[in-house]
C-alpha cells in the first residue's frame, strides 16, 4: 500500500464507516418497527425491500386476503395493497438511498486505485476529484432519502397501528451512514486541491533552473554578473 496523507487516511476511513452503515441500512428490514406493546400487532417491521405483516388484512375489502410472515417488497401478492404498500415517499426514500448505495458501491472500487495510485502520479488529483465527488452526491441523495422518511414513515396515514411504530435501528444506521459520507467526499476534495497547488508550486520552482540550463547551454562562454 502506497502511504498516504493524514487527510486521506481520514477521508479514508469516514468512507469506510459509511459504506458499512449504508450497506446494512440497504438491506436491512428495521427502517420502521412496531413497538412491541401490542398484543397482537398487524404490522412488524419494514425496510427498503422487505415488509413484515401479522394478520394485516386488505383494507379495500375487494378479495379475501391476509398478510402475514416477511416478504419481498415487490413480491407479487402484494400488487392488491401497491398503493399502501409504496406510496409517493417511500418509492423516493427507495430511489434516493439507492442512488447513495450505488455510489458508495463506485467509490469500493475507486478506493482500491486510490491507496494503489503514487501521489505523483499524474491522474492522482483527477482520482481524487472523482472520489470526493461521487460522495458527496451519495451523501446528498442519502440525506434526501433519510429526511423523506423520517417526515412521513411513521405517519398516521401508512403502515397500520402508526400509533405504535417507531423508526428502526437500520434507518438509525442510514442517517449515520449517509452523514458520514459528505466529510469524507469534502476531505477528499481538499485533498485534491492540496495536491493541485503542491503540484503548480513544484513546476514553478523547476522553471528558473531549467531556464539556467538553457542559457548556460546556448552561451557556454556567458557568466551572470
Amino acid at each position: 500500500m502506497v502511504s498516504k496523507s493524514k487527510t486521506g487516511l481520514f477521508a479514508l476511513s469516514f468512507f469506510g464507516v459509511a459504506s458499512l452503515l449504508i450497506t446494512i441500512a440497504f438491506v436491512s428490514p428495521y427502517w420502521l418497527v412496531t413497538d412491541g406493546k401490542l398484543k397482537n400487532p398487524q404490522f412488524i417491521k419494514i425496510g427498503l425491500w422487505e415488509v413484515c405483516f401479522n394478520g394485516f388484512e386488505e383494507p379495500h375489502h375487494w378479495y379475501d386476503t391476509v398478510f402475514k410472515s416477511c416478504w419481498w417488497i415487490f413480491e407479487e401478492e402484494y400488487y392488491i395493497i401497491h398503493d399502501i404498500l409504496l406510496p409517493g415517499f417511500f418509492i423516493a426514500t427507495q430511489f434516493f438511498f439507492t442512488i447513495s448505495m450505488c455510489c458508495v458501491i463506485i467509490s469500493l472500487f475507486i478506493s482500491y486505485f486510490y491507496m494503489k495510485k503514487d501521489e505523483d502520479d499524474d491522474s492522482y488529483v483527477t482520482l481524487l476529484v472523482t472520489f470526493g465527488t461521487i460522495l458527496i452526491i451519495g451523501g446528498f441523495s442519502g440525506i434526501i432519502s433519510v429526511v423523506t422518511f423520517g417526515a412521513r414513515g411513521d405517519g398516521r396515514d401508512w403502515m397500520p397501528d402508526w400509533e405504535h411504530n417507531d423508526l428502526g435501528w437500520a434507518f438509525a444506521l442510514g442517517v449515520v451512514g449517509v452523514v458520514f459520507l459528505l466529510p469524507a467526499g469534502i476531505l477528499f476534495l481538499i485533498e485534491a486541491r492540496v495536491r493541485k497547488y503542491k503540484r503548480l508550486h513544484e513546476m514553478q520552482s523547476r522553471e528558473p533552473s531549467y531556464s539556467m540550463r538553457e542559457r548556460k547551454a546556448a552561451y557556454p562562454g556567458h557568466t551572470d554578473i
